[in-house]
């Protein structure tokens, strides 16, 4: 299990909140990854514009995958490891804007998230979910 696997699911419990990112206290997807990126890596690097909830919403562009990319390390979709950054299309001609961190690999996937209703759990990779996923990435080093 890696540090950042550890620090994932810390933040299990914590309430779903929309543009949130505090742990324990609320969060949503993106936030979960903010908050996540200052306690390992430092201060963020940008602050998300205003976005909405709506995993539906029809894609007039992407914007959350280019910031993720300018920010870390994009990895082949097939090279799963512990610590990833997931990011899922959640429907088709939709924006991909839901983002978890991967914690297990293989037979038993698994990945922390936040959504509405649920706050930050860990869920089953399994097909659903799998089949979602457009983009890897590994967060860059610590420099804190």
């Amino acid at each position: 299990m890696t540090h950042i696997v550890a620090a994932a699911r810390d933040w299990i419990g914590t309430p779903y909140m929309h543009q949130a990112s505090v742990k324990w206290v609320g969060c949503d997807c993106l936030g979960l990854l903010r908050g996540l990126w200052r306690e390992l890596i430092g201060p963020e690097p940008e602050m998300p514009p205003a976005y909405t909830p709506d995993w539906a919403e029809v894609a007039v562009q992407e914007r959350l995958w280019p910031a993720l990319a300018r920010h870390l390390i994009s990895k082949p979709l097939d090279h799963a490891a512990p610590g990833d950054v997931l990011l899922f299309r959640m429907h088709g001609g939709a924006a991909a804007k839901h983002v978890g961190i991967q914690t297990e690999v293989g037979k038993s996937a698994s990945f922390v998230h936040a959504y509405s209703g649920h706050g930050v759990t860990e869920s089953a990779l399994g097909a659903p979910w799998a089949g979602r996923i457009v983009a890897r990435f590994a967060l860059p080093e610590e420099i804190k």
